[in-house]
């Protein structure tokens, strides 16, 4: 039976921020500041260097007021996701030019490959439903985003 990815198994409450910067790397430094207590990232600053090398080569921001900064490295022994709100939006250069209002990070294993793509489609999938995507930025705490993730399928 094949395994099925939940981002809801990945995220954990305290993951979950209201983002204070309003430019692009510094909400990356806020994610990787929270993404980063996680034990499953071994060498945080070497984890920080492959999020910004993937950000150089593509903007993350893939529309839809949504980016997802991601990197695979084996400096993190499992999936680790965080997520950051920015409410009024923040100027990401992403592919739609819209302002991006919620930013996921994604950590992953460099021997993920397989589910981390099937990670990332399922989660863009579920950032389709705008619904979903409305009752994430009108919760009225990180709390209240974390049910939403995990009380809607």
């Amino acid at each position: 039976m094949e395994n099925i990815l939940k981002v809801s198994d990945m995220i954990n409450e305290n993951f979950i921020i209201d983002l204070i910067s309003d430019d692009k790397e510094a909400v990356l430094e806020e994610l990787l500041d929270v993404i980063c207590e996680s034990p499953l990232i071994t060498d945080c600053k070497r984890f920080r260097k492959e999020i910004f090398k993937r950000e150089k080569l593509m903007s993350t921001g893939i529309g839809y007021e949504i980016a997802i900064p991601h990197a695979r490295h084996k400096t993190v022994k499992d999936f680790v996701i965080a997520l950051g709100r920015k409410k009024e939006g923040l100027e990401y250069a992403s592919i739609d030019d819209k302002p991006v209002k919620l930013i996921f990070m994604i950590g992953a294993s460099d021997k993920q490959d397989k589910d981390y793509i099937k990670l990332l489609s399922r989660l863009v999938l579920r950032l389709k439903n705008k619904e979903f995507v409305e009752k994430l930025l009108s919760a009225e705490s990180p709390a209240e985003i974390y049910r939403n993730i995990v009380e809607t399928k």
